[in-house]
């Protein structure tokens, strides 16, 4: 029987519960939307992605479609690193839901960006630099 995605999710949630369903919802989107973005700048691209064209994939899909909550999203849904959504697809894998080579591999997912870098870093508030803040200075001490 072929049962749907939503019914194999929920089972895999039960067999490892470290991920929330949303989490594997999402890892298929954004595959989804890794291959339209890699076949619009390379037509001739096979359909199947690598990890870290999967994780760029993932990186600029969260980016657009959480922007700042991205990462306290994901440590919602129990993942906190690379490693975790290498994890997600590998259980995909397991299952039948998502294929593979015999090059991939969980260890593509190890490590490749840092989450506070990629989902943290970009949205503080950035200081000013020491010569916009004489610049300012000299712009106050005027008025």
């Amino acid at each position: 029987m072929n049962s749907s995605f939503q019914e194999t999710v929920l089972d895999l949630c039960k067999k490892d519960p470290r991920y929330n369903p949303d989490a594997y919802f999402f890892v298929v989107e954004a595959l989804d939307s890794t291959v339209k973005e890699i076949r619009k700048k390379q037509p001739e691209h096979e359909r199947h992605v690598t990890g870290k064209e999967l994780l760029e994939g993932i990186r600029v899909f969260a980016l657009d479609e959480f922007g700042p909550l991205a990462f306290t999203v994901f440590a919602e849904w129990g993942i906190h690193s690379t490693l975790d959504f290498g994890e997600i697809v590998f259980n995909l894998v397991e299952c039948g839901r998502l294929g593979k080579t015999e090059k991939d591999s969980r260890e593509d997912f190890k490590e490749v960006f840092d989450f506070e870098e990629t989902f943290v870093k970009p949205f503080e508030p950035q200081e000013e630099k020491p010569a916009a803040k004489a610049s300012a200075a000299r712009r106050r001490k005027k008025r």
